[in-house]
């Protein structure tokens, strides 16, 4: 039996060409067409391999296999027919390696350390430090568990906030309509929630004006989470840091850009040398999965 699959890229290539003539591999980007009609499993780029999603319409696969975590983007081109999974496993350890460096930068104000030794001069003050601060995560998936995991050596106070009320094994998670509760009391907040009708706009002007001065807030999430508009409003009363902004790029001259209470990283979340060899293990687990007629893994909806 042979199964046709795309490659994206360098990457995935190299783990189907371990299948040989098992695996028919058809390489597309999703930036143009498909060059064949039937493929059984597709694999989506990375974000930074911008994909057009609309060229799944020509196609007649299967399986989808996106190569983020995140895949909501995708959604509107599925049929009833098609087996969606994203890459759980992935991307995990290296976004909340990133939550961490970004939270810990703003709060021993590392920016301030990078000028100034640019500037050949000593600098020694205080900072907010991140020990006894309360932090309200919310989103408690596979990203922000790490995360959680990540923080608990530095001794915070932390509130879990997730969908809905309830407890699990490491404690209490609080709903995210209680958050009008629960964020005057934040030092600290971060977002890791996935996009939806739900969440679109959760972090806006309402929900920052109830933060006390100086609170800080960091968007791992998506763009479209966190009000733009809201944050510059804010940006002289609050911190922020952010991965995901909405609009994605940033515009050049945007006023965020310079801030001095604004700390920006590109989207590069999962991206770390972890990404490939973490990448690899999935597909090849994935395609071992379809010869033995085994359901996938990190199946969204089938």
């Amino acid at each position: 039996m042979t199964i046709i699959i795309s490659s994206p890229n360098k990457i995935v290539r190299d783990v189907l060409e371990k299948f040989n003539s098992d695996v028919e591999i058809v390489d597309w980007d999703l930036r143009g067409p498909a060059p064949v009609k039937k493929i059984d499993m597709v694999v989506t780029p990375l974000v930074d391999g911008n994909p057009e999603y609309r060229f799944l319409e020509d196609v007649d696969f299967t399986y989808l296999q996106c190569s983020t975590l995140g895949y909501e983007a995708v959604l509107p081109y599925l049929g009833d027919h098609h087996i969606l999974a994203n890459a759980k496993t992935v991307h995990e350890t290296s976004t909340a390696e990133l939550t961490l460096t970004l939270t810990l930068a703003m709060q021993r104000q590392v920016p301030r350390s990078v000028k100034s030794q640019a500037a050949g001069t000593w600098d020694t003050f205080y900072s907010h430090g991140l020990a006894d601060k309360r932090v309200v995560l919310i989103g408690v998936g596979g990203v922000g568990t790490a995360i959680a995991q990540r923080l608990a050596p530095f001794e915070v106070d932390l509130v879990r906030v997730g969908r809905t009320e309830r407890d699990d094994a490491d404690g209490h998670i609080f709903a995210t309509s209680q958050l009008p509760q629960l964020l005057p009391d934040a030092d600290i907040v971060i977002v890791i929630v996935p996009a939806t009708d739900e969440t679109r706009a959760l972090v806006d002007d309402e929900f920052l004006s109830l933060l006390k001065d100086d609170a800080l807030v960091v968007n791992m999430a998506r763009g479209v989470v966190a009000d733009t508009d809201a944050m510059v409003k804010h940006a002289d009363r609050l911190r922020f840091a952010f991965d995901v902004v909405d609009p994605e790029p940033l515009p050049a001259g945007h006023v965020l850009y310079t801030h001095p209470n604004v700390l920006i990283s590109a989207h590069n979340g999962g991206y770390s040398q972890a990404l490939a060899p973490r990448l690899e293990r999935l597909i090849e687990r994935q395609v071992r999965h379809l010869f033995a007629g085994e359901e996938l893994e990190n199946i969204i909806r089938r």
